[in-house]
């Protein structure tokens, strides 16, 4: 690999031809390269995808591919931590109005499905390098995890939280509850035309918020029922 997944994320990409950091101009054209290897791995699948259709897709020369990326499997990677880094963005995005942590689930959640709806290539790309590149992988999970952990620990010291949970487990948890509620309600779905919903359904939404307010919100201490005083023996 020559562009290294722990550090495609931050913006300063280097050419692997020339070993410099992109042009303004670079970076459009790595871009294009990205988002058609997007629209590529998604509908044929890494094995089938070939850098002639990517660089078809993105309407460059084959010789230019190789300015931004030495393989098919670097660009898979970089288009793994690219997704991520946006998806992450949206989910951000849409937290940043909400009040308490409850309404920031909702609102995060909403941010993720709305990004997955426009990004379906995000399911099939995150399978796939299960088996391409494990290691891209991890970085994709983790980095969510990370984010998700620190916010849940935060609203454990606000109150919002249930202050007994591991938010290490608790952000796994919900991360993969996210995921496979996309899966069955946006990547499934399809109407009566076989069109993919552009939105999670509302009622998904509010049953999906209901089920993690009940798992996070603090919960009284369980007390001992009162003890009823026995009566006095009427004998004696």
């Amino acid at each position: 690999m020559t562009e290294s997944v722990e550090t495609a994320e931050v913006g300063a990409f280097v050419s692997p031809a020339t070993g410099r950091p992109l042009t303004k101009r670079g970076e459009n054209t790595r871009r294009k390269l990205l988002e058609a290897a997007e629209s590529v791995f998604a509908e044929l699948g890494y094995h089938e995808a070939s850098i002639v259709k990517i660089t078809e897709g993105a309407g460059v020369a084959l010789g230019t591919f190789y300015l931004y990326f030495d393989s098919k499997q670097t660009i898979f990677e970089a288009l793994v931590i690219d997704l991520n880094r946006r998806v992450r963005h949206s989910m951000s995005e849409a937290m940043a109005e909400a009040n308490d942590r409850i309404e920031a689930e909702r609102l995060g959640f909403e941010g993720f499905f709305r990004f997955t709806a426009a990004h379906p290539a995000l399911y099939r790309v995150v399978r796939e390098a299960e088996f391409v590149s494990p290691e891209t992988l991890k970085i994709h999970y983790e980095r969510i995890v990370e984010g998700y952990r620190a916010g849940l620990r935060a609203a454990q010291q606000d109150g919002d939280v249930d202050p007994t949970l591991d938010a290490e487990v608790a952000a796994w948890a919900l991360m993969g509850a996210g995921e496979l509620i996309g899966m069955r309600y946006l990547l499934w779905e399809r109407d009566a035309q076989g069109n993919p919903p552009t939105q999670i359904a509302p009622a998904v939404l509010d049953g999906m918020t209901r089920f993690i307010g009940n798992a996070l919100r603090p919960h009284a201490a369980t007390k001992p029922a009162p003890r009823v005083p026995e009566k006095e023996n009427e004998n004696g």
